[in-house]
């Protein structure tokens, strides 16, 4: 192995963060500036010119396909032969296969068994199966979860939400519980959205609350009294049809087994004189609670206890049993969401690495019931979750980092064996850690241990994930006199991507100053496409462009389409039509990472399902740490940052007019092409010529066959259009242009370039210009080639 051919093909930058000394070094690496190269080319380095042992190494990633990668860029900087690049390379070859070629390799190389290359939480596994026992079960199993790979079988056999709901069911044997439970459910998972639709109006939801018997009714008074009636299990009717002397009427209960009709009255009740005149000719049984009376719990328990206890022949306190499944059902998914919910909050608890008791304290002062009355069930829960977890020796992935920094903590013996061995670390993508990462870095290094980080704050975008953009904007802070080094030269997309995503990225405050360039330049601009409904002309925009693209040469492994979010009414338009021609939809976080020539971003509106895609936490949230609107708003941005510059070669925006998402307002006018997106349409929709009556191409800036200009002969079809001022029309006197349009032209009109002069001449172009553009094609070899009904120019 030798790192000499590598380090010298690194450009300054780069060669100056691989032979730095710095004790802690932050290597601010752009958008394709080859970060990942400068990773490696440090690991080999330290090995082959500075001859540090392998084993001394630590190199950190943060997901196991990085981890990969990186082992895979160590392989063939030592195969000579190039066999293991062809493994790569071909795409014949299964996941699995790949798997046991680079075990094989790695042995293969005896400095590459030795050096360590994990993520995180593999790291912390290591050292709790291996040394653990003094802190943990060291036997203990990982917690299933969505991401989570069981790749050697050892993981448990439930996940977090299954014990969950487990804990609940529990819990839910008593009925007090179980009643409390549902009637949270109810009013915050259920009502909230009926009574939403109730105040816009939607006649589907004039009843918006619903009772624990599953009624819908009219107050919340009206469901206090329901749901005391079904606690005590007392069958009750809500709204009966009940025939009078006089007339009919909807009393708002009766009881079958009391032979009674309770009334409810407030100040938005209808007068009820005759209807308790009638009640009392029918010789009913009608009484009346007033609304009043409901709001205090302890009066209102009184209160019905003695309406009813007098119509009942039982001792109706000796409630039934109550079956869990029965109550919950209709309203699993409500649960359900409940439930993430609450793995949600323990999740923000082990990343910020916060007291519960503190923030159980602090929501238990918070002003709304919502938010005191969860962290109540949550406690209980939350108390329960964790006892079940160690009694069955299970570890989430925050564990793993939680307990393997409190084992380091206690027990020093331990902690100084990885000090000891891991003398260089080395970290990829710094801009994302959390605050458990830090801390476990810290427990790692010592004053003579080297840390090597290498990130872009640019491209922070998990922090819903609990990533803390401030490790990397102010390194210093954590890390004693770091050196700092900017590799600034974008090597993937062209200048004018690189320089409208710099646009972009200047309006984030919370950033590390950088003056990044492209080294290609094209100068090629970025298209930009308005629809009128991006479900409809602007999926077919995209569709077309890309069957043109297939068509012209590219595979589907150049494309890649990028949205911000799946909420979109589009969305599913876009996946179901573009899945036609094997092309997927992205988000752009699962993306991250990727790069691609051709790239589509679309979804670029505004509002719901829209780009920004800013929302606030919830309070419930909140009581683990505030959000703030502008530091949101940053990562959005962000998040946009991030799609631009996966484009190598052409970029591709698509919008709604009228319904532009900001950030496209936030790219300068110059690197935006508003006006050929359409020309790169395979067929367009149809004009006729007012002049001439002939048909033209929505392409032409002119009629090919009157020669009159379109701005003074358009009559669309379609519908009449005015003009977009700020549209400026080509110079209809370059020739090359109109030659190149003419070739588009209905091939029983135009069949060769003899008949393109023949019109040219007609129109009025200068002979000789057009002389001189024909020959330069003909010397060029141009070809007519039919495609669709239309002449293409084929160079």
């Amino acid at each position: 192995m030798d790192s000499q051919p590598l380090l010298s093909r690194l450009n300054t930058k780069q060669r100056e963060a691989v032979v730095s000394e710095h004790k802690r070094l932050l290597v601010l690496a752009g958008a394709g500036s080859g970060k990942t190269r400068t990773l490696i080319q440090k690991a080999l380095y330290l090995i082959s010119e500075r001859n540090i042992d392998p084993s001394n190494i630590l190199a950190i990633t943060f997901t196991r396909n990085a981890a990969n990668e990186m082992i895979d860029r160590l392989i063939l900087a030592s195969d000579k032969d190039g066999e293991y690049k062809k493994i790569l390379e071909n795409k014949g070859v299964a996941r699995k296969v790949k798997e046991y070629g680079r075990r094989d390799y790695i042995k293969k190389y005896p400095w590459l068994s030795n050096i360590t290359v994990k993520t995180f939480h593999a790291l912390c596994h290591h050292v709790m199966r291996n040394y653990g026992a003094k802190e943990f079960d060291n036997k203990f199993k990982m917690l299933r979860e969505p991401s989570y790979d069981d790749y050697y079988g050892r993981g448990a056999k439930e996940t977090p939400e299954q014990i969950i709901h487990k804990l609940i069911l529990n819990k839910c044997e008593d009925p007090e519980y179980l009643m409390s439970l549902k009637r949270y459910i109810l009013d915050f998972y259920v009502d909230e959205f009926r009574v939403k639709m109730h105040k816009l109006g939607h006649a589907d939801y004039k009843n918006p609350y619903t009772t624990l018997k599953g009624d819908h009714v009219k107050s919340k008074s009206e469901r206090d009294i329901a749901d005391w009636l079904y606690r005590h299990r007392i069958e009750y009717f809500y709204e009966p049809e009940t025939a009078l002397v006089s007339f009919e009427c909807r009393p708002d209960f009766y009881i079958n087994e009391a032979d009674l009709y309770l009334e409810l009255v407030s100040s938005r009740s209808y007068p009820l004189s005759d209807k308790e005149k009638e009640m009392k000719q029918a010789g009913k049984n009608y009484i009346k609670i007033y609304e009043q009376e409901t709001h205090n719990s302890s009066d209102f328990n009184k209160i019905m206890d003695e309406v009813i206890v007098s119509h009942l022949d039982r001792d109706f306190r000796k409630v039934s049993p109550l079956n869990v499944l029965e109550e919950f059902k209709g309203y699993d998914k409500h649960l359900r969401q409940f439930i993430l919910d609450i793995i949600r909050v323990i999740d923000k608890i082990k990343v910020e690495n916060k007291n519960f008791n503190e923030i159980y304290l602090k929501a238990l002062d918070d002003p709304h019931r919502r938010v005191r009355d969860f962290y109540e069930f949550f406690k209980l829960l939350f108390e329960d979750y964790n006892c079940y977890c160690v009694n069955c020796s299970y570890l989430d992935f925050n564990d793993l980092l939680i307990k393997t920094i409190t084992l380091f903590k206690n027990h020093e013996e331990v902690r100084k064996i990885f000090r000891d061995k891991f003398k260089y670390i080395l970290v990829d993508e710094f801009q994302d850690v959390n605050t458990l990462q830090v801390i476990l870095l810290n427990q790692l290094l010592k004053e003579d241990n080297q840390l090597f980080c290498v990130g872009d704050d640019w491209q922070s975008i998990y922090g819903f994930r609990g990533s803390e953009l401030d490790y990397i904007v102010n390194f210093e802070t954590y890390f004693e006199n770091p050196g700092i080094i900017k590799l600034d030269i974008n090597y993937r997309s062209s200048d004018t991507i690189v320089d409208a995503s710099n646009e972009v990225i200047s309006r984030n405050k919370h950033r590390i100053d950088k003056e990044v360039r492209s080294f290609s330049k094209t100068g090629k601009k970025i298209y930009l496409y308005c629809a009128e409904k991006e479900e409809k002309d602007g999926v077919e925009m995209v569709v077309e462009n890309i069957k043109k693209l297939l068509k012209n040469g590219y595979s589907r492994d150049d494309i890649l389409i990028l949205t911000r979010t799946t909420k979109s009414d589009a969305y599913p338009v876009y996946e179901r039509k573009l899945g036609t021609l094997g092309i997927k939809v992205t988000t752009i976080h699962k993306a991250k990472g990727l790069e691609a020539k051709i790239v589509f971003i679309i979804g670029l509106t505004q509002g719901y399902g829209g780009f920004p895609n800013v929302r606030d936490a919830d309070r419930i949230f909140q009581m683990i740490k505030k959000s703030n609107f502008e530091l949101l708003m940053e990562e959005e941005r962000r998040v946009f940052y991030v799609a631009l510059t996966r484009a190598k070669e052409e970029l591709f925006l698509i919008s709604e007019v009228g319904n532009e998402s900001e950030f496209i307002k936030e790219i300068p006018g110059e690197f935006l092409d508003r006006n050929n997106f359409l020309i790169l349409a395979l067929k367009s929709t149809q004009k006729i010529c007012k002049h001439c009556g002939e048909e033209i191409e929505e392409v032409f800036n002119y009629c090919p066959y009157c020669g009159k200009y379109i701005s003074e002969s358009l009559a669309d079809l379609n519908c009449e259009e005015t003009p977009n001022p700020e549209i400026i029309e080509p110079d209809i006197h370059s020739v090359e242009n109109i030659v190149k349009e003419l070739c588009l032209i209905n091939p029983n009109k135009i069949t060769s370039i003899e008949d393109i002069t023949k019109k040219a001449g007609e129109m009025m172009i200068d002979k000789g210009k057009i002389d001189k553009i024909l020959d330069e094609l003909k010397d060029g070899g141009v070809l007519f080639e039919p495609r669709k009904g239309y002449w293409k120019l084929v160079k």
